[in-house]
């Protein structure tokens, strides 16, 4: 029964954080003077999340997960590559969470 109360609470954990997330996102306007800095960083933002980068990642993760199991690729260094992708993908929700858990979202 401590394991479904356990579970809750991280589904809710990261419920919140995505919406708080996207609420920063909404709430805090840019500062004046900032179109193409902020214009710059949506693009970046777009590349390194974009459906290049998926299919990147996704090619990644297949090939390295194929070299661990056949004994060409050190287990720790292919498990830092997949860890790498969801950092990656997972960055605004990982930001969301320790500003939900700091209490300034």
């Amino acid at each position: 029964m401590r394991r479904r109360g356990v579970e809750a609470g991280l589904l809710s954990l990261v419920l919140g954080a995505a919406a708080s997330a996207a609420q920063a996102q909404q709430t805090y306007a840019d500062p004046a003077g900032s179109g193409a800095i902020v214009g710059a960083v949506h693009w970046v933002q777009g590349t390194l999340l974009g459906t290049v980068a998926t299919v990147v990642a996704v090619i990644a993760v297949a090939s390295v997960g194929y070299m661990m199991l056949t004994g060409r690729m050190n287990w720790r260094y292919g498990a830092t590559v997949i860890l790498g992708c969801f950092i990656l993908f997972g960055a605004a929700s990982i930001v969301g969470g320790i500003q939900a858990a700091a209490g300034g979202g």
